[in-house]
């Protein structure tokens, strides 16, 4: 494992398990959900009060960062932690799902992937390689080995085809990053919905060695109950010594079961564009402030949390913003959700601790199955 790196699992349950990756800009307890700052920004929020969710780590886009304002810009003011006033732990991507979702846009060859910029139609080649490097120049705590992402459905002939292809890459990830102490690099497991391909990719991957693993190629279309048909037996796959992160990922009820089922890591971009669009994630599930059932309504949008949302100001006011198109309805809906979210990782981390995560799980579903209770 990389110096400066290090991954210790605490506790589990059943195939849950808690612990901490420890990094040279801090400790990221586990399981751990990471905000989305696609463009060095989580948007509507400041770094701080990212931070204040209880939000460990962040993570970063290479595909827009390296189009806009550029990695070598990044670099040149200091690297992106500097860039974004966040200290703490980053995670970046390596570009290959944001180039997959381009379609005609881009030409996938062995070398790498040409694409047309979706901003101004400029030309970029992506490569094993030029991942590495433009996350090198951002300073990336954890760097992803560049992986092809392909669409779901799609034939096992082609899942099959893009896995060996990404298997090829990580090879070429993994020997342009080279020996970075303080920095670690993770590999990404595909293969679809096909057991015998996961296993494949794994038996390839922890064969290079990374220093984590990624459960890639899910949430892509193939619905919750294949993904976690293949979560049932792909985190098994992986070293049980090293973090495994599920990309993308996603829903509470998602994250409860990737969880449930061996996952340490996840992000989704969810809890922050929900809070953009007016949608509130709560216990008792997703919460429309949009509704005109909300605007006499005195109450908390949620009773019980402790996020400035709440404490504030009543479901009548964030129906009011939402409706208006005030700039702090997106403000305080954000910060809700990843409020709601990492509230959540840490009911997960001490019931795993504890011994008792059957039990939080079930009153987990309990709550969401009652609803969101309308006013008296």
């Amino acid at each position: 494992m990389a110096a400066g790196f290090s991954f210790n699992v605490a506790a589990t349950d059943g195939a849950a398990r808690t612990g901490a990756i420890k990094t040279t800009r801090g400790e990221i307890r586990t399981p751990a959900f990471m905000p989305v700052g696609t463009a060095a920004t989580v948007k509507a929020m400041l770094p701080e009060s990212v931070r204040a969710t209880g939000a460990d780590i962040l993570l970063g886009n290479t595909y827009h960062l390296m189009l806009r304002p550029t990695a070598e810009r990044i670099a040149a003011l200091g690297g992106l932690h500097r860039f974004m006033n966040w200290d703490r732990p980053i995670l970046t991507d390596s570009g290959g799902f944001q180039v997959m979702s381009l379609g005609p846009l881009r030409k996938l060859t062995e070398e790498g992937v040409r694409f047309s910029s979706h901003l101004d139609g400029s030309k970029h080649m992506l490569t094993p390689e030029r991942s590495m490097e433009i996350q090198r120049l951002l300073g990336s705590d954890i760097v992803m080995c560049f992986d092809e992402c392909p669409a779901l459905p799609a034939t096992e002939a082609e899942v099959a085809k893009s896995m060996r292809l990404s298997m090829r890459w990580a090879q070429r990830s993994r020997d342009a990053f080279g020996d970075r102490p303080g920095h670690a690099l993770f590999g990404i497991m595909q293969g679809g919905v096909t057991k015998d391909l996961r296993e494949e990719s794994a038996v390839a991957l922890t064969g290079i060695g990374f220093d984590g693993y990624a459960v890639g190629g899910l949430a892509v279309g193939e619905g919750q109950e294949a993904m976690f048909s293949v979560l049932d037996y792909a985190p098994g796959f992986l070293p049980a010594d090293k973090p495994r992160y599920l990309m993308g990922v996603g829903k509470p009820d998602d994250i409860v079961g990737a969880v449930e089922r061996g996952i340490d890591m996840m992000d989704c971009v969810l809890p922050s564009r929900s809070g953009r669009t007016g949608q509130a994630w709560t216990a008792r599930g997703q919460v429309n402030l949009r509704n005109a059932r909300h605007k006499d309504d005195p109450r908390p949008l949620e009773e019980g949390c402790t996020c400035p949302a709440c404490t504030g100001y009543s479901r009548a006011y964030l129906h009011h913003v939402v409706r208006s198109d005030e700039i702090i309805g997106s403000m305080l809906l954000t910060w809700h959700n990843l409020h709601y979210y990492q509230t959540l990782m840490q009911g997960l981390r001490d019931a795993i601790g504890a011994g008792r995560l059957a039990g939080f799980v079930s009153a987990f579903h309990a709550l969401r199955a009652e609803g969101d209770i309308a006013p008296a």
